[in-house]
């Protein structure tokens, strides 16, 4: 009997184990169509001084970017319209103003969000890809909540 409860426990702590590794190496993305929107908000103070000077982006612990990118079937960053706000739990919202930056053969879009220490944001950003020789347009509404904290 001891045996089978060995077994059984250490098959389930098994099972935890790789469930967690899989949700911690999960990506945020979002298909639609052909292409993937991939994003991330991140404090803008872990961005290094230099790299957000080459990208104008302004730091501060009130400030976090959202950074957006879409990607074709063949992984190649592509062009694509953007238009987004915030809204904190308290209802004020901001507009997001997306600035495209081409790097090489990466497309990203850009957008600085302020916020409060540990505010929740309820962030909503329209995606649309236009149409072109051989591409189907396609759009995608995306959707995140994220708290949001200050960062030094």
């Amino acid at each position: 009997m001891r045996t089978i409860t060995y077994r059984a426990t250490a098959w389930s702590l098994a099972l935890l184990a790789c469930l967690t590794a899989a949700v911690s190496h999960a990506q945020q993305m979002q298909r639609f169509g052909e292409f993937e929107l991939h994003y991330i908000v991140i404090p803008t103070t872990t961005l290094q001084p230099d790299i957000a000077a080459r990208y104008d982006i302004s730091r501060g612990k009130d400030k976090a970017l959202c950074n957006i990118s879409v990607i074709d079937a063949n992984g190649k960053g592509v062009s694509a319209v953007l238009e987004g706000s915030t809204q904190n739990l308290l209802g004020q919202r901001q507009d997001l103003s997306f600035r495209e930056v081409v790097d090489g053969d990466a497309i990203y879009y850009l957008a600085t969000i302020r916020h409060a220490n540990e505010e929740v944001h309820r962030i909503n950003i329209d995606a649309r890809v236009q149409a072109s020789s051989g591409v189907k347009a396609a759009s995608t509404n995306l959707k995140i909540t994220q708290k949001l904290y200050w960062s030094e």
